[in-house]
């Protein structure tokens, strides 16, 4: 009996070991278990800030594609306005030019104005005097007709 009970305690000290790593390996699983639900929580969160990054990465290419498409739109928009600006440079040379010509066109013209006034009055002075000449020729004229008829009276 005494080897019963000796059998009996070691069973039971057995036993009571086994609980006691049963408990021991239950309490390490739950360990395990929310060492698990912790990591797969942490993984998540993970996964939404790389999703997070990954969109912002996104965006940022975006934007920087969109910068060069501006800095390269900017550069040929400088490009255009530096020629326009010639261009203009140009023009207002050429109307100053085309300007100052008109100008001394339009002094020619005001002295070939007063020329022809000129010319015009002392044209008209020539007919008259040709006028004066042509009465005094037809006076003299009559008066040589009338001293030819006077003379051949005689």
């Amino acid at each position: 009996m005494a080897q019963l009970r000796t059998e009996a305690d070691n069973a039971v000290t057995r036993a009571e070991e086994a609980e006691a790593k049963n408990k021991h390996y239950e309490q390490e699983l739950l360990s395990k278990d929310q060492e698990i639900t912790s990591l797969s929580h942490k993984v998540s969160v993970l996964d939404a800030e790389l999703e997070k990054a990954e969109a912002k990465i996104s965006e940022l290419k975006s934007a920087s594609q969109d910068g060069e498409h501006s800095k390269t739109t900017n550069e040929n928009l400088t490009r255009k306005v530096a020629l326009l600006e010639e261009e203009l440079d140009v023009a207002e040379k050429n109307v100053k030019e085309t300007t100052e010509k008109l100008r001394q066109v339009d002094v020619k013209a005001e002295h070939f104005e007063r020329q022809l006034q000129r010319i015009e009055q002392e044209r008209d002075q020539w007919e008259k005097k040709y006028e004066e000449m042509q009465a005094k020729y037809k006076a003299s004229q009559a008066e040589l007709d009338e001293l030819v008829k006077t003379m051949e009276s005689i």
